[in-house]
Order: structure tokens, then sequence, then C-alpha cells
């Protein structure tokens, strides 16, 4: 392990590129004190040492600033003789740690992390940590990554960086053996999202089979294995390095392993990114006989479960998105995958959602709408159409809830609240219905209410309840009569949601009435009802038709 240091402190040549460069430089140096060499060629390898030791510190140039300068925090946390690793009363020199884990190998694993969306990080060979602190940085913040370190005081080297930085209590450093640790963590069923190994080289085979065999890695996860060039001495034909033959054998294992698919990035010393691939029979024939090969095992139409909730390519639209429930619903859905089109009254709250949306990569649009107004749902519809060639979901969600004694109860509220909630829901439902029924596809998603099943008390809400009871009974109809053309319909019948107006002084005693009717303990949040909404609107429920999903904390069971 010490030898480590001592690699790193030498100014040797370590990637196929900085050999390129020290051979151009010896070529150069000898063309130039040999008069019988024409001047071209001496231009000729100048330009090509040119290119050659100008990429390294080009790529580190261009990458992305790290959101924490961890070379920075590392100096920092080291005592002035940060230099030195004392060990049996040796002393052994150390260059920066920009030298030992460069930027771009930092950002490119944090980019991995990022990119396959990992939780879970396995690390096989931590060495200072800086790689390990660059992909906790990409981590959620419940994400979690363990480190395999033989060496003890290479542990306690880290742990005071791994202490300054916010992301260091994801963390967590295992010493010892590694294939010690990769034992343990299989015994106790831990399955990772990516695993990076940068650890001795002869046992990189044995960890890669170790990680396979024994499903530490989930399916689709990722393997990054540092050092895969290994200073080119895996493909020169002369080269006699153990540690050459041995990553040469591992990447012919990868290679001719059915279980994966990979490729080699000839970064610095080399990057191989390796990813599980599905079981087929074909990949893996000895268990063919055993395996039942239907679409439980395979996915519906190759999809797995989460797969096919993703809504990518398809176009929706919400009404009452403005703010609330409905602009929940439509971050949900553009997060999901789809083209959202912001409906509200409303047009600047629409344009803010839109632009949210936006900030976040979604393709959306603002639309100014009365849906009381059958004129304004039609151009609603073909403003998207126009826009985007179709409509495959339509989430339906404004409303209004006016309160009044039922005996006080004007036809003026009555109408109101069901030219809205009821007959704008309607007209909604009618018009992109028609786009979807010509085109045999489509998910309706009307924004329904516990109210349709109870009589919420103490507040009195006639108009209110009747109304959100007719769009249930819309949706049955509807998602019956719809069905065998493509187009499902059901609906989503929150209980009391909290929002900013429902904290207002006045409204404290209602609340407090609320909670107690409420066997969750607490008011419903926007998000609560996010993954209701992708279901529905998802190839997931196409067997779904005509239901009310309801979201209330167990309310209407009291």
């Amino acid at each position: 392990m010490l030898r480590r240091f001592a690699m790193q402190a030498a100014k040797v040549s370590d990637t196929p590129v900085e050999f390129v460069t020290e051979y151009l430089l010896k070529a150069k140096e000898i063309a130039e004190n040999n008069a019988n060499v024409p001047d071209e060629l001496c231009d000729n390898l100048q330009k090509a040492l040119d290119i050659a030791s100008g990429l390294d510190g080009y790529l580190e140039q261009m990458s992305s600033q790290e959101s924490e300068p961890l070379a920075e925090l590392y100096s920092k946390s080291i005592s002035h003789d940060w230099n030195k690793v004392h060990e049996d009363g040796k002393t052994f020199f150390r260059l920066p740690i920009t030298c030992i884990t460069g930027q771009v190998e930092g950002q490119v694993l944090k980019m991995l992390v990022h990119m396959s969306k990992a939780k879970r990080v396995l690390e096989i060979g931590m060495f200072t940590g800086y790689g390990a602190l660059s992909m906790a940085e990409a981590l959620p913040e419940n994400g979690q990554l363990i480190a395999c370190e033989l060496e003890p005081y290479l542990k306690e080297f880290a742990q005071p960086v791994f202490d300054k930085s916010p992301h260091g209590k994801k963390i967590t450093v295992k010493t010892g053996p590694a294939m010690d640790t990769l034992k343990e963590l299989a015994a106790m069923g831990e399955q990772f999202d990516m695993v990076f190994i940068d650890a001795d080289k002869h046992n990189y085979i044995n960890y890669y089979k170790f990680l396979l065999d024994h499903n530490l890695l989930r399916l689709d996860g990722v393997i990054c294995v540092d050092n895969t060039l290994f200073k080119g001495r895996v493909y020169l034909k002369d080269s006699a390095d153990d540690f050459g033959k041995a990553l040469q054998d591992f990447n012919q294992f990868v290679t001719n392993d059915p279980r994966v698919e990979q490729v080699i990035i000839p970064l610095r010393d080399g990057l191989t990114i390796i990813r599980r691939l599905p079981y087929t029979p074909q990949a893996n024939t000895q268990l063919k006989s055993t395996v039942t090969y239907d679409e439980v095992f395979r996915g519906v139409q190759g999809k797995q479960v989460l797969d096919r909730l993703r809504l990518d390519g398809k176009v929706a639209y919400v009404t009452g998105a403005g703010q609330g429930i409905g602009r929940a619903f439509a971050h949900a859905l553009g997060e999901a995958g789809t083209k959202v089109a912001i409906i509200d009254m409303d047009k600047g709250k629409a344009e803010n959602v839109a632009h949210e949306l936006t900030l976040k990569g979604i393709s959306s649009m603002a639309v100014a709408a009365d849906i009381s107004k059958p004129e304004d749902v039609q151009k609603m519809i073909d403003d998207i159409v126009s826009k985007w060639g179709t409509i495959h979901i339509a989430c339906n969600n404004a409303g209004i809830n006016k309160n009044s004694a039922s005996e006080d109860t004007s036809l003026e509220e009555w109408d109101q609240t069901f030219n809205i909630n009821l007959r704008g829901t309607f007209m909604c439902c009618q018009a992109a219905g028609r786009v979807m029924l010509k085109q045999g596809y489509g998910k309706i998603i009307n924004t329904a209410s516990m109210a349709s099943l109870i009589v919420p008390h103490p507040q009195k809400q006639l108009s209110y309840n009747t109304s959100k009871a007719g769009v249930v009974k819309l949706t049955q109809t509807l998602g019956t009569e719809w069905i065998d053309r493509g187009v499902r319909v059901n609906c989503i019948s929150p209980g009391i949601v909290d929002t900013p107006l429902i904290h207002s002084e006045s409204l404290e005693p209602l609340v407090q009435r609320w909670l107690s009717d409420i066997p969750a303990g607490r008011l419903a949040q926007v998000t609560d009802l996010q993954a209701a909404v992708v279901y529905l609107a998802s190839d997931a429920s196409d067997y779904m038709t005509g239901h009310n999903l309801v979201i209330e904390g167990g309310q209407s069971l009291w």
C-alpha cells in the first residue's frame, strides 16, 4: 500500500497519453540534434507533441466546476505536515490531491452517479477518498456510499475531510480485505446502483464475478473500473507487465460476458463503464429450462414496472394548473416525460408554472382558459393539438368551492359551482375525448373529492359536495363507455389539502377539527397526490377505468 504513495510521488508517465508525450519529446530532441532530419519532420513532431501534451490540461479546464472545491477542502483539512505519511517509523511523501485523483476523473464519476440516478454506490479501493467524496456530491440526501479500503490509516486520513463536507455523512468506510466486505454485504442482501473499482488489479476479475454472481449490482446498474488501459500495456504485444496482463484478462473476460455490455473510455489511464443487461435466454442458456420467460419475468413489452410508469413522448394538459394540486400534477407529469400544457384562468400564473417546468428541462406551454365556457375549452384543445399534434393525457383538475348552509345556497352559487366543477369537467372530457377516440388511445384523469364519498364537516358545502359526486359518476360512465376504444377515464379524490389559505388564523379551529377526523393525523400535501396522477396517466394503469382513487389519509373511513 505504501508503494502507492511512492508511485504517486515520482514524476513518471502514468497514462497512454503521457507515454506518447514522453516518447514524442524524446523523438523531438533526437530530431533537433540531428542535422539530417528535415525541418518538416521536426515541425510535425512538435504539432503532435502539442496535441498530446495539451489534452489532459484542456479536459480538466473544460470540466464543469465542482459544486464544492474538493482539492481545496482536502488541503485545508490536513495539517501543514499533510505531505507526509508516517507509518512504522518511516516517512513517505505524497503529491497534492489533484495529482492523485484529477478533477476530470472526479467530475466523470460524479456525472455517472447523476446519469445512473444512483442512490447507493459501492467503491472498492478508496485510497484518499477524493473519488468517494466526488460521487457522494451527486447522491441524494438519503443516498449512501460504502467504501472498501484495505488500510485503516487511509480511513483516518480521509475521515476528517469527510467530516468537513456536507456530503461526508453519506459515506461509510469499511476497512479490511475488500472481498470480506463484499461477502458481508452479499449476506445482508445489499444491492447497489453503481460500483466503482480501483483496487488491486489482480483481483479485478474476482470482484467483478462476485458482484454479478451475488446480485450486488442491480439490473441496469453500472460498474466503473479504473486503470483498464494501464499505461497502454493491455494492448502492447511486447508488454510483460503483470498488472497489464491481469487487466488484459479482465477486459477480455468482461467483453465475453453476455450478462453485460461495456465501453472503455480513454480517459487518463482508461475507465471502463459496464452495464448489467436484462436476462435473456440467449445470454444465459444454462438457466433456460428453469426460467418462465413471460411478461412477468421480462416485463410488458420488455419494460420493467418502473419503466412502465414513464410517460416519455406523451402530450398532457392540466387545468387549474396555475397553483395548488394542478401545479403539482403538471410538475409530476412533466418529470415523468410528458410535454405539459398549463391551463389556468390566470395567464400569469400559467406562465409562471410553465417557466418552472422549462427550468427543469420540460417542454411546456401556457394557455389561458375558463373551462366553464365551451369556446375556451375548444380553443384550449385546438391550441395544444396545433402545437404538439395530439393529446394523450387530459388532467381535468380545475374547480371551485363555496361554503354556505343549504337553506341559504343561492342558485347563482349552485350554477357557478356546477358550471366549473361538473359542466366544465364534462366539456373538457368530451373535447379531449374526441381527439383520443380518433387516435384510439388516451388517459383522462378528473379531480373529484373525498366529498363525493362523505359529507365533510363542520363546513357546509352542498354545491361542492354534489358537483364532485357528479364528477365521479361522469368518470364511471365515460370510463366504461370509452375503454373499448382505447380511452381510459379515472378520477382522483383528494382529502383536505394543506394550502397557505388553510393556515389563516380564522380557520385554525376548523383545521384542528379536521385533523381529529383524519387517521393519518395530518392534512394532505399536494406531493401526496403526484404519484397517483402519473400512475393513472401511464400504461401501468391500462386495466383501470371508471375508478375513483381516494387519497385522504383514511378520513372517509371514520
